[in-house]
């Protein structure tokens, strides 16, 4: 399931629009690449006299992506501006890369957009996004298959609210609190970066008896924070039935619940990154019944680096439950 759901999250993040083309580039240079080379340890970092020397290869193959990239993006961002000179007046934004363009082309605007801050900005929604959402929704499918009763639960909300004769949309969230608290447990059992990206100290202080000078950089565990015994109540338990009535949510203010940051240096894509999450998994349990293939047992293991996905790829058999047009419209 890991491909299908980074491709689904690119074509949700970006609203449809390069979902396709990204079909055969993005597990490999995203997933694979992107990501590993956001998270590894390069020496030059910590050493940096020793920088130039690219001890581990990892500068060479970062600036080998980034060639890759500028390429793709290059061709995003010519097929979306031939398809608005061929249709001219007849045409229809139909994607977020076309809303750039057309910021692009105004010149009205008080702060320019050119075309490297077009393949900026759509680069930034990619890699932004893309395993964020996916590894999320990976994770709430994994402990739905595990315990039969939620996953019960969540679909039975959904046929009440939702109905089989259409999909799930933005829209129909508000109604969904059962789905609303798998996301968050998922969140907090979950988090898609074990720790939040580096504060610096801007003075002296002191946090429960440690001393922090001004200038040192602190990080913060909210892997641990989510799965502290005295912040939650059988925490290696997933329950969302405690976020059921509970005023906890997941846009940075309550610091048990972090796992989009908080403060100046909170996701900047975090509104979009929920609804991306929250449409995504209630269309998969609304649209499919799930169960793990015969003689398989489920693996929970994890990886630890920049993000924190499952170790082993999800396996599962999904089987259809709409009326079949609804599938083909989609």
């Amino acid at each position: 399931l890991s491909e299908s759901l980074d491709a689904l999250s690119v074509e949700l993040d970006l609203e449809t629009g390069i979902a396709g083309e990204l079909q055969q580039h993005v597990h490999h240079v995203l997933h694979h690449e992107l990501f590993l080379l956001n998270g590894v340890l390069n020496i030059g970092d910590s050493i940096p006299w020793l920088d130039w020397m690219d001890l581990q290869g990892y500068i060479k193959r970062m600036k080998k992506l980034s060639k890759m990239f500028d390429r793709f993006l290059e061709h995003v961002v010519d097929e979306h501006s031939e398809r608005r000179g061929h249709e001219g007046e007849s045409f229809v934004v139909k994607d977020m890369v076309d809303v750039l363009l057309q910021f692009a082309s105004d010149p009205g605007l008080e702060v320019k957009l050119n075309r490297e801050g077009v393949k900026a900005f759509t680069q930034d929604l990619i890699a932004g996004g893309t395993e964020s959402s996916a590894v999320t929704v990976e994770w709430a499918l994994s402990e739905l298959l595990k315990k039969p009763e939620v996953l019960a639960k969540a679909t039975e909300e959904l046929d009440r609210v939702v109905g089989r004769g259409r999909w799930v949309t933005e829209k129909d969230m508000p109604s969904l609190p059962y789905v609303d608290a798998i996301v968050k447990e998922t969140m907090r059992l979950h988090p898609v970066a074990p720790m939040l990206v580096p504060r610096l100290s801007r003075e002296d202080t002191s946090i429960n008896g440690y001393d922090i000078p001004a200038g040192t950089r602190v990080l913060v565990m909210v892997w641990s924070i989510g799965r502290d015994p005295e912040l939650w109540e059988a925490p290696e338990e997933f329950m969302p039935e405690r976020f059921l009535g509970s005023r906890l949510d997941v846009k940075g203010q309550d610091y048990e619940l972090l796992p989009f940051g908080s403060g100046r240096r909170m996701c900047p894509g975090y509104s979009l990154g929920l609804k991306v999450i929250q449409v995504s998994l209630a269309n998969l349990l609304h649209g499919f019944t799930w169960r793990l293939p015969d003689g398989v047992e489920l693996s929970m293991e994890e990886i630890f680096g920049l993000s924190t996905p499952r170790k082993f790829p999800l396996e599962a058999v999904m089987e259809p439950k709409l009326p079949a047009h609804l599938y083909v419209e989609a």
